[in-house]
């Protein structure tokens, strides 16, 4: 594949310069740069001796992640071994006395990310993604280049386990984080550190207070699919809500799987190839009657997802059948859009196997205070930046970053 060669932001520029200038100049200044979101996140140091500023290390440790670094002693050995106009566009200290950067040592980044507050930074990193994919479709939509359809944005709630740090946490227990993805770019708009799968639960409705519903479809697997959050989303946030069901539910699931299945037509049917085998997925959705039908809070349709899996080699077709319950009306949504939200619902999956293989998050020795969930965060930042550009190998981008560190800056937006 060909190397993308521009960041969304130099896209933005570009588009922008050739607008008549009322619309440049009102459009201007809704570019978000990065260092001014890393500046809102609360420096957990003593003011007393810092030489370096938090959101110059923490625009080190973004760019370092962009070639692949994967551990604070990486971070440490990319920052010393970059060019000084890589150091001056990172807002790296410069002592005019001895006329030169005073690049940070690894001990100083790893003192400031493993007190930070890990989840204060993956807020500012997943608000200025979103900002900048808003921003890229506001100034293409304004140059004429590309007409968006109109379709609901959907954010997809998991948690995930780092398990190499099973063996350091003193319970035996893996540090544990619960994300919300965008679905759209694979952007992490926030992650919390939670106190073990049990405890997804109860950090559900504070991961997602502080972003902006209203509207969105809200995807997450059955562990969530309880009465309390559906009731959160719809009635607080006026969100829509697809969840799955399976017999954690058992009520709600019988109800479920009783319905005349066999007598409602499919209504979307798609067949993909990939990973050394076929799939055939199917959906058909039944209308309920709010209140009066399923025994779960705002539910307006059931769904029934079929999978058949067979080897690309050959052999006998696998069937799963999903059951899921959502908020959204036959007429706010058509079949083949419910298809595309769950499907889209897995991209968060795919981040987290892209942490796990290509930055190796569970051989991770990182494990003193904040560090692991930092970790988490940046490579989430450096994934999705590197997608909005356009990669779809991000070893393959790594690579390419790690040869010029320059081009670190090309991506952020800092060149």
């Amino acid at each position: 594949m060909p190397a993308p060669s521009s960041s969304p932001i130099s896209a933005v520029l570009g588009d922008l310069a050739a607008l008549p200038q009322e619309e440049r100049d009102a459009l201007a200044g809704r570019i978000p740069q990065l260092m001014a979101y890393l500046a809102w996140v609360p420096d957990p140091r003593d003011p007393r001796g810092v030489r370096h500023s938090l959101a110059s290390l923490l625009g080190t440790a973004v760019a370092a992640s962009l070639a692949g670094a994967a551990s604070l002693a990486a971070i440490g050995e990319w920052i010393a071994d970059v060019p000084e106009p890589v150091l001056a566009a990172l807002g790296i200290r410069y002592d005019p006395l001895r006329h030169r950067y005073e690049v940070p040592d690894e001990s100083t980044i790893r003192h400031a990310l493993e007190g930070l507050d890990a989840a204060a930074f993956s807020a500012a990193a997943g608000s200025w993604l979103n900002d900048l994919t808003t921003a890229r479709i506001e100034v293409e939509q304004a140059a004429g280049r590309t007409v968006y359809r109109r379709r609901r944005r959907s954010l997809a709630v998991d948690g995930k386990a780092l398990r190499g740090t099973r063996h350091h946490t003193g319970s035996g227990r893996a540090v544990h984080l619960l994300s919300v993805t965008d679905s759209r770019t694979s952007a992490v708009l926030g992650q919390v550190e939670v106190d073990g799968k049990s405890n997804e639960l109860t950090a559900f409705a504070p991961l997602l207070q502080p972003l902006e519903l209203a509207g969105v479809v809200v995807t997450a697997d059955a562990l969530h699919t309880q009465r309390e959050h559906a009731v959160f989303l719809v009635e607080q946030k006026k969100a829509h809500y697809i969840l799955t069901v399976k017999k954690n539910q058992p009520a709600l699931y019988r109800q479920l799987k009783a319905l005349p299945w066999r007598q409602v037509e499919v209504g979307h049917t798609e067949t993909v190839h990939g990973h050394g085998r076929s799939e055939k997925r199917s959906i058909k959705v039944c209308s309920v009657a709010i209140g009066s039908g399923l025994l779960f809070p705002h539910a307006a349709q059931a769904i029934c997802i079929i999978r058949k899996v067979r080897p690309r080699s050959g052999g006998r077709w696998k069937t799963v059948t999903v059951y899921a319950v959502t908020s959204l009306a036959p007429f706010q949504a058509r079949p083949g859009e419910l298809a595309a939200w769950v499907r889209a619902h897995w991209q968060i999956e795919a981040l987290h196997h892209i942490r796990d293989v290509t930055y190796r998050e569970d051989f991770s020795q990182v494990r003193t205070g904040s560090g692991p969930a930092v970790m988490a965060a940046l490579r989430n930042v450096a994934i999705g930046i590197l997608k909005l550009c356009g990669w779809t190998n991000i070893a393959q981008a790594n690579r390419r970053h790690a040869q010029d560190p320059t081009r670190c800056l090309a991506t952020l937006g800092l060149a």
